[in-house]
């Protein structure tokens, strides 16, 4: 079972950081997403920052949502 997502924050360029409830922090890098399906929807800036978590999962205003697993399999760890 994977961690819950508890805080996420944009930074620019399109990327993430991303603290779990086990204590990690992670950075996604999100722009080789941003060109395929629900994923274009947050292709602009002003949207992308409209990031924010719900439940344990990281979430957009428009409804695209991406789960504790996918964000831990394809993000990287940086310190706190």
């Amino acid at each position: 079972m994977y961690a819950s997502i508890v805080k996420v924050t944009p930074v620019e360029g399109f990327s993430l950081v991303v603290i779990f409830d086990n204590g990690q922090t992670r950075i996604l890098d999100m722009r080789p997403f941003l060109d395929f399906g629900v994923f274009r929807q947050i292709k602009k800036t002003e949207e992308f920052n409209r990031v924010h978590v719900a439940f344990d999962t990281v979430e957009w205003d428009c409804g695209v949502d991406l789960d504790p697993e996918f964000v831990m399999t394809k993000s990287l760890p940086i310190q706190a």
